[in-house]
């Protein structure tokens, strides 16, 4: 028992610094801000306007905007390779369709 309990604070003692390195805490960078700024910008948001009584409204719903642009951006494209992947659409279900043979060609197992 003593030696699972050893086993668990090992365990956590190496683990515990990786998990730190995954949250940066550190302050944005001007050229980020700046970054930020223009996408604002380009989704509506006008810095320059006097009017701060509508200040955290406009804001707010560029902010919402940019972040339905950039969803929409992320979000994964079809998959045109032909290998792998999920196979989308709908099936249904009946009696099969009888096929017609008018060029000629017969299938790969017709007869068998």
């Amino acid at each position: 028992m003593k030696s699972l309990i050893q086993a668990v604070v090992v365990a956590v003692a190496l683990v515990a610094p990786v998990a730190s390195f995954a949250q940066s805490n550190a302050p944005k960078t001007r050229a980020e801000v700046r970054a930020e700024l223009v996408q604002l910008e380009k989704a509506g948001y006008n810095p320059a306007a006097r009017d701060n009584t509508t200040y955290p409204a406009e804001i707010q719903a560029a902010e919402a905007r940019v972040s339905a642009q950039s969803a929409v951006a992320q979000a994964p494209v079809a998959d045109t390779s032909g290998v792998g992947g999920v196979a989308g659409g709908s099936s249904a279900s009946g009696a099969a369709q009888p096929t017609s043979y008018h060029d000629g060609m017969k299938p790969i197992y017709f007869g068998q």
